[in-house]
């Protein structure tokens, strides 16, 4: 059913033969799909296990203490929705540390490790909203910065505030062990049962 909307415009595009291939195509509505929708879906999904998870922290932004764009910024840092992604080739020999990659040779940008190293972030295992700055490679960096990141954020903060505004004494269902999606890319968990009141 064709509306005004991007994927009846690339549709229509194909259709009128402006140079879009069919694969061109089915490449970009994968794209959208993944990277539109379930970056942000496991992006809101990991927020509300971590403030579950931190009663202190979820108290900060209830209070008011707090925007909800902090615990947007956090959780991308604590737990990347993205885990790894994608291959990169190096265009020549690189020295990392005491490790020499070699021309031609695959790199692999692990955004969920990036925003615990240690390192970078003092106490790096911490959630912590009042982090400053909440720096993160979760939405890519330089010419792979993702072109979302600002529908993203509005989406996930959106979602936070509305889900906690209803339901401010969410909790984790009891007993409750989420089981994390079997993917390579995906960083977040299949489900996530929680009770509405304590």
């Amino acid at each position: 059913e064709p509306g005004d909307d991007l994927t009846t415009d690339l549709i229509a595009a194909r259709e009128a033969g402006d140079g879009l291939s069919e694969a061109e195509l089915v490449g970009t509505l994968l794209l959208m799909l993944v990277a539109g929708h379930e970056t942000t879906l496991n992006l809101i999904t990991n927020a509300v296990r971590a403030l579950l998870a931190h009663p202190d922290q979820l108290r900060l932004v209830l209070d008011g203490a707090l925007p909800w764009s902090a615990v947007v910024e956090e959780t991308l840092r604590y737990d990347s929705p993205v885990g790894q992604f994608p291959l990169r080739y190096a265009s020549e020999d690189i020295e990392v540390g005491e490790v020499v990659i070699r021309r031609g040779e695959a790199l692999l940008a692990s955004y969920a490790a990036a925003g615990r190293d240690a390192g970078h972030y003092p106490d790096a295992d911490r959630f912590d909203l009042t982090r400053q700055p909440a720096r993160h490679l979760s939405l890519g960096h330089g010419p792979h910065f993702c072109l979302g990141s600002g529908l993203a954020r509005l989406e996930a903060e959106t979602a936070l505030r509305h889900l906690f505004g209803r339901f401010p004494e969410l909790a984790l269902a009891e007993g409750e062990r989420p089981e994390p999606i079997g993917s390579f890319v995906s960083n977040s968990v299949r489900t996530l049962r929680v009770r509405t009141r304590k």
